[in-house]
């Protein structure tokens, strides 16, 4: 069975009776968040990650102007939409709002219709901006994130390493004598064995923060954060055993009758450093280490220390 994740949505206002008639109006549609006061609502935000926030202008203590401030200057909370809703019906309090970054500006008293729309066609917006993005991200072929998004959650991930003195392990994955395999079979073989490899690999990477990429041409990456280097090789020997295990037949292959990858990575330690490529590096030379023994096999780098 499906189910069905509502996008969220935080009504902020400090008159309960309209926190209420909002929250019943939209709560059909979406998953409703509450807030009472300024202070509650950036708690709330930051917990909670709503999708869109409907802000009551007129707050004691912190008004609406003041929390959108906030909102924006939080990395955190920066992102999310807000749409002002007050009884201020100047046009040059719209204006003002809108210019403080305010996706939108309702007037009380409002009109739930009107609530109702410009609530999904902001919604609307927002799921269609998040699906372009996504695609910007994943690979078209093997549907594994691309380089870009690698090199994006690399950085994130070797700063985060860096900082915590956490592991960071990576992986690089190339399937053996692959040109000999589209030489044999043909390119769209290829396609659809890469693919398959794709498969086993997106499929290790089990935990949220582990990233599975396509690299180039038939090499692909794994970002494993907060891995030792004994996990790790447990992950990637698992995926080397799946692979050989489709049992695709490579009869131009040196190594075995059936499609095969080797595989070189590393383990980060260490709180200081200046270049994140060396990480890199280090599975780069295991990779090569690999191949030059034989393919079919794991090379890993149990401790990669930056040096400051």
């Amino acid at each position: 069975m499906n189910v069905v994740e509502f996008q969220k949505v935080l009504v902020a206002d400090d008159d309960a009776v309209n926190r209420e008639v909002l929250g019943d109006l939209l709560k059909p549609e979406y998953t409703v968040l509450l807030a009472r006061n300024g202070a509650q609502t950036l708690e709330r935000a930051a917990r909670h990650l709503p999708d869109l926030i409907l802000l009551d202008v007129l707050m004691p203590d912190m008004d609406g102007h003041e929390v959108l401030r906030r909102l924006r200057d939080d990395p955190q909370t920066e992102h999310i939409s807000v749409i002002f809703i007050s009884g201020l019906n100047r046009p040059e309090d719209e204006a003002n709002g809108l210019k403080m970054g305010a996706s939108d500006y309702i007037i009380k008293p409002f009109n739930p219709t009107v609530v109702m729309a410009r609530v999904a066609l902001h919604l609307q917006v927002l799921r269609q901006r998040r699906m372009l993005e996504r695609l910007a991200n994943i690979d078209g072929l093997t549907e594994l994130a691309n380089r870009r998004r690698f090199d994006e959650m690399y950085a994130l991930e070797w700063q985060r390493a860096r900082r915590s003195g956490r592991p960071l392990s990576l992986a690089l994955l190339d399937i053996d004598a692959f040109k000999q395999y589209n030489d044999r079979y043909g390119h769209p073989a290829g396609d659809r064995a890469l693919r398959s490899v794709a498969r086993v690999a997106g499929a290790a990477m089990r935990r949220p923060a582990d990233l599975a990429a396509r690299y180039g041409g038939e090499e692909l990456v794994l970002l494993m954060p907060e891995t030792e280097a004994a996990d790790a090789r447990r992950v990637i020997a698992q995926l080397v055993d799946t692979v050989a295990g489709l049992a695709i037949a490579h009869e131009a292959s040196n190594v075995a009758p059936v499609l095969t990858v080797s595989v070189g990575g590393a383990t980060l330690h260490g709180d200081s450093g200046e270049q994140q490529s060396e990480l890199f590096e280090a599975a780069d030379a295991e990779l090569y280490r690999a191949k030059q023994a034989g393919r079919n096999r794991i090379a890993w780098r149990e401790r990669v220390t930056l040096q400051t």
